[in-house]
This record gives C-alpha cells, structure tokens and sequence, in this order.
C-alpha cells in the first residue's frame, strides 16, 4: 500500500516535468533555470549536438512514464487489495527518491537549450511505433495480472473476504509466478527502444530494473513454493522458460 506514495509523488513530478518539456519543445519556453542547474550537475551540456530526433523521442518517453505512474496509481487506489505487509523506511525512501530520479533522467537526454530557437521537427520513426506498442502490450499484461492477483481476495460481488495468499491462474501466471513485475521490465525496454535503442544512459535503467524485479520475483516464487505444495512445477519465477 505504501507503493501509493511513489505513484503520488511520479505523477505529480514528472508531469511537472512533462510539462516543462512539453512548453520548451513546442511554446519556445525556456527551461526553468534550476532545472538547467540540475542538467548542468548531471553533466548534460547546453550547448551539445542534436542527435536528430531526441527531442521527440525523450518528450514520447517522459509522456508514456507519466501514464505508466499515472495507471499504477489508480490500480493503487482501487484494484489492488493489499495485506498488512510492511515496507523498510530505506526502501520507502529510496522509491521516492528513484521516481523523481526516473523522470529526470529522461529530461537529461536533451540539452538544457532544448529548441535553441529553430522549430522543433517532428519526425515519427519506426523505433517509436515499436516502442509505444510493445508498451500498451505491456501494461495491458500487467493490468490483467493485478486484477487477477486482487479478485482472489474478492468474492464474484467484487466485495474483499480474504487478506490471505493464494495461487493465481490465468494470463502469464501460466508460466510465471510474478508476471507483473515481468510486464514492469518490458515496459522499460520498450522506452529503451522508444529512445532510439542505442541510449546507453536508459539501458542502465532497464537493468536496474531487471535486477530488482529479479530479486522481488525469486523470493515471491519461494513463497509459493514453501507455501503451496501442490504449486504448479513448470512455473518461473519471473521471465518465462528461463
């Protein structure tokens, strides 16, 4: 339930941040100058070369991780029926700090002069459509699964009767026991792939990504395996077949 309190503070900031960009790339605004400090700390440079569409590709990414947030929050607030598990203060602290970190990262990799006075050129390329595709895929994927993790704890009137754990089935918990911290990985490339796919500085995020949903998946997995003995044996923990 605390995982509410990241959601709160990614919409907010990264659509401030959304914003930001969005009035720098189409309304001729200029960043405000603390941000540019922040670019400026970060190592971007103000005055670094186009690499053709970046501009559109960081604006698309900042847009489609405030909807991420955006939908996460909502299935928060009424899908998700949580149990009194507890969160560690480090690890609450260090989610508020990595949702603000996230979208600026994404602001980063244009520079801080963003237009620099020419028209902004957009140019929708085929690493977008993939990209924004394998996206929707995605979070449809997790959606699902987050529904059917909450409806055990439902009855068919859609009222809570249990706080309990229990076995789900249906969608990609056929093949694996956490899929929705899979579909969180796809999601995350697929805004790699969004950037242009060669963006080393978002890869590093996917990893991140990777290894801590890794780690969340294994250990969910050994609980169902300790848990449950007639849990199904060809399940995964986390990416199907591996």
């Amino acid at each position: 339930r605390w995982f509410t309190h990241f959601y709160v503070v990614s919409v907010l900031w990264n659509g401030f941040l959304l914003i930001c960009l969005f009035r720098a790339e189409f309304l001729g605004k200029s960043l405000p100058s603390w941000i540019q400090d922040m670019h400026h700390a970060l190592g971007r440079d103000s005055q670094s070369k186009d690499t053709g569409n970046e501009h559109f590709s960081a604006l698309l990414v900042l847009l489609l991780l405030w909807l991420h947030s955006c939908r996460r929050l909502a299935e928060c607030l009424w899908t998700s029926v949580f149990s009194s598990g507890v969160i560690h203060i480090v690890q609450y602290c260090f989610g508020l700090g990595y949702y603000i970190a996230v979208g600026s990262t994404v602001l980063c990799q244009v520079p801080t002069n963003v237009r620099n006075g020419k028209k902004l050129s957009v140019q929708i390329c085929w690493y977008h459509i993939i990209g924004v595709m394998m996206y929707i895929w995605a979070s449809l994927h997790q959606h699902r699964c987050l529904a059917i993790l909450a409806n055990l704890r439902k009855s068919s009137s859609g009222k809570v009767v249990s706080l309990s754990h229990s076995v789900p089935f249906g969608d990609w918990f056929e093949s694996v026991s956490c899929p929705h911290y899979f579909a969180e990985l796809l999601i995350y490339v697929s805004m790699a792939i969004t950037l242009g796919i060669h963006n080393v500085t978002w890869w590093c995020v996917v990893m991140y990504v990777l290894f801590n949903q890794a780690l969340a998946a294994v250990l969910c997995h050994e609980f169902y395996q300790k848990n449950f003995s007639s849990y199904p044996k060809h399940r995964k923990a986390f990416i199907p077949l591996v």
